[in-house]
């Protein structure tokens, strides 16, 4: 079965629509197609063509990317070894569209140095890389929150656990199993803070509740700059740089709404933008009523 998945994952991308009370991205086993790896805003293959051709503000997606305040080492080498990815079908996914790059290789094999760039065309495969971080390390937040709450069913049934398709065996076997970064009980605080007040417009969840790729990937960048010791200020504000990258039309919306309001992008709160009022699926919607359409930017599905 694991086979035959990974080899359609690049056909299905998983979409949905939810409520605040309710986990976004519960699938049902049966219905469940396999997940689709998410290439990302630089992809116009998989995301549509309006991306290509609509020019996107540079105050939200500067051309030449966001630095990042992270490394990330080795991290991909110690993913595969651990059998959270699946190496050759990884890449193979890439391959196939001709997007499996000499950065990308680096970041899965070999050793990266320097921080950590986001650029438009490399959104999605950090996304995947930093999905895998985030459900296999292990963390309270996974153990003990809402992915395990019995009220949401198995913590398997999310797009975040059930949609991982290419480790080695079943993605719940690698489910905050792995110590892959050390966490001070101040660190671990930080993130469970943080984590609570950082929201994605794919759904009404906060990254506490990482249930759907954006959430887990999220997760994973927290715990990765906690632990490199990033103030909480700078990871504020790298989080917001992320989140643009994977949802550009909700925070473009959002940056020409804060514009209308006399407020420039460079100068918005981080923490007030990544809440709920802004960057829930509901949220979003309430700022996008009171925006003119000005064109229209894909984000990505909630797929591998």
């Amino acid at each position: 079965m694991k086979n035959e998945r990974t080899e359609h994952a690049s056909d299905a991308i998983l979409h949905r629509d939810t409520a605040l009370a309710l986990p976004a991205a519960i699938i049902i086993f049966g219905v469940l197609v396999a997940g689709a790896i998410y290439y990302g805003p630089g992809n116009t293959a998989a995301l549509g063509s309006s991306l290509s051709t609509a020019p996107l503000p540079e105050e939200v997606l500067p051309t030449s990317g966001v630095v990042l305040p992270v490394s990330w080492g080795d991290l991909g080498v110690q993913l595969v070894a651990a059998g959270v990815i699946d190496a050759p079908a990884f890449r193979a996914l890439y391959e196939e569209r001709g997007v499996f790059t000499e950065e990308y290789e680096k970041l899965l094999s070999g050793r990266s140095i320097g921080k950590l760039t986001i650029t438009r065309e490399n959104a999605g495969y950090l996304l995947n890389l930093l999905w895998a971080l985030g459900l296999a390390n292990k963390n309270p937040i996974l153990e003990t929150g809402e992915m395990v709450d019995s009220r949401y069913g198995a913590a398997g049934n999310f797009a975040s656990t059930g949609g991982w398709t290419i480790s080695k065996g079943d993605s719940m076997e690698h489910y905050s199993h792995h110590a892959l970064l050390t966490l001070s009980s101040k660190e671990q605080a930080l993130i469970d803070r943080m984590s609570r007040g950082i929201y994605r417009s794919c759904c009404g969840n906060s990254t506490h509740f990482p249930d759907c790729n954006h959430g887990m990937a999220m997760l994973g960048l927290l715990e990765l700059m906690a632990s490199q010791g990033v103030s909480e200020k700078d990871m504020w504000k790298a989080a917001l740089a992320v989140n643009s990258f994977w949802f550009p039309d909700t925070y473009f919306t959002i940056a020409t709404y804060m514009k209308d309001k006399g407020i420039l992008w460079k100068d918005v709160n981080p923490q007030e933008v990544l809440g709920a009022e802004y960057s829930s699926a509901q949220g979003y919607a309430a700022i996008a009523a009171q925006v003119e359409t000005k064109g229209s930017r894909s984000g990505g599905g909630c797929g591998v």
